[in-house]
């Protein structure tokens, strides 16, 4: 029998090759070559989920209630977890009725959202650098990605000012994200409120990816868009427990806020998907219902682990400033190379996978971007084969 022509859709040429997925191909190569490769590209903890919730999930397992189709909307259990969670971390009121809905992972709402309500040809205003999810969202609902700058003198914060009257007006929804990935820039109350102003201003849907707001050092206390006067009127803040509980594999988080955007959301949920396995919400709840000391452990250790990379990075020559929050360092490119050529090197000449800024968006030239997803000596290993390389 002849094979069929596959063709692909159009939409899918308008993407480039997903990031991590290329950057393990690269890797994949290194490794088939017989390099001892140190990974420093996804940001995937290496540390493991907490034991209580691994104890949850154990016996949740068992209840053949969880053995049916969950409702997309998410268990009502989870739900008000999430809910507490918000009021005693953030004083943020949230109905768990209304304002909340379960995700298979904040990944999956964020890449959804925009067929809720991106028409053919709107705009969607995207960071730049970014979270490549963003843009591939917005591209498969046929609207336009339109970049805003996240500048280092700026602190990475988007300047909501000079964001253009035409780009504005024909915007419908902006993603935000804070704890910035990949920059580690922080979010000021001022800005989040320059935001939500913008926001009424010119009726845009405000999307704030906040995975990386327990992941902080030196006493920084990451804020929520939830806690922002108006907040709630303008938009909604993605959450996912991937992060803050050593739980990637496990593909659970919530979105909150806006009840109207939560609705829309849910509706294409309830089309494309049938929703998170019971016991996983059940284990998520006691996450999120129980003492915070394994991510106070955790932050302990991504802080020794941040001053060991960051320290001896400085003392080799590259110019880093340790971040306040994440587990991301941005590296600034010595001269002469770009960040995919440095990125080559390091793979090439000394086993290190990190991931190119231009990766990011075009504002990400000139930077690096490396993990704290690695034990101690590794990391001290990092910065030694750095200094056999001369930079």
């Amino acid at each position: 029998m002849p094979a069929i022509s596959v063709k692909q859709a159009e939409r899918l040429a308008k993407l480039p090759p997903y990031l991590f997925a290329e950057i393990d191909r690269l890797k994949n190569e290194a490794i088939e070559r017989g390099v001892d490769i140190i990974d420093l590209g996804v940001g995937d903890p290496d540390l493991p989920t907490h034991s209580h919730i691994v104890q949850c999930m154990a016996g949740a397992v068992e209840n053949p209630a969880h053995h049916q189709y969950p409702s997309y909307q998410g268990a009502l259990s989870f739900r008000e977890a999430v809910a507490r969670w918000y009021k005693e971390r953030f004083g943020a009121e949230l109905d768990p009725g209304k304002e909340i809905i379960s995700l298979i992972g904040s990944k999956e709402g964020v890449g959804h959202i925009p067929l809720a309500f991106v028409n053919p040809g709107d705009a969607v205003l995207i960071p730049d650098p970014g979270y490549p999810v963003y843009n591939a969202g917005t591209v498969f609902a046929d609207g336009e990605p339109i970049e805003f700058p996240l500048k280092e003198e700026n602190g990475f914060m988007p300047d909501v000012s000079a964001i253009s009257d035409e780009a504005a007006r024909r915007a419908v929804m902006m993603f935000l994200n804070y704890p910035n990935n990949p920059t580690a820039g922080v979010a000021t109350r001022e800005m989040f409120q320059e935001v939500v102003e913008f926001a009424a201003r010119n009726n845009v849907i405000i999307c704030h990816d906040a995975a990386y707001t327990e992941i902080a050092f030196d006493g920084h206390k990451p804020i929520s868009f939830m806690e922002i006067d108006g907040a709630r009127e303008v938009g909604v803040e993605f959450h996912s427990l991937s992060k803050t509980f050593n739980m990637t594999g496990w593909r659970v988080g919530c979105v909150v806020g806006n009840s109207e955007v939560i609705a829309g959301l849910g509706r294409i949920k309830n089309n494309v998907d049938s929703g998170v396995f019971g016991a996983v919400q059940e284990a998520a709840a006691a996450a999120l219902n129980g003492n915070m000391s394994g991510v106070e452990e955790n932050n302990r250790i991504y802080t020794r682990r941040r001053d060991v990379l960051v320290e001896g990075l400085n003392r080799i020559g590259l110019k880093v400033e340790k971040p306040k929050a994440t587990f991301y360092v941005w590296i600034p490119v010595p001269d002469g190379y770009d960040s995919s050529r440095f990125t080559a090197l390091l793979l090439t000449e000394a086993g290190i996978v990190c991931t190119p800024g231009v990766g990011f968006g075009s504002c990400g030239e000139g930077y690096i971007r490396m993990t704290l997803c690695t034990p101690e000596e590794r990391l001290q290993e990092v910065v030694e084969r750095l200094a056999k390389l001369n930079l």
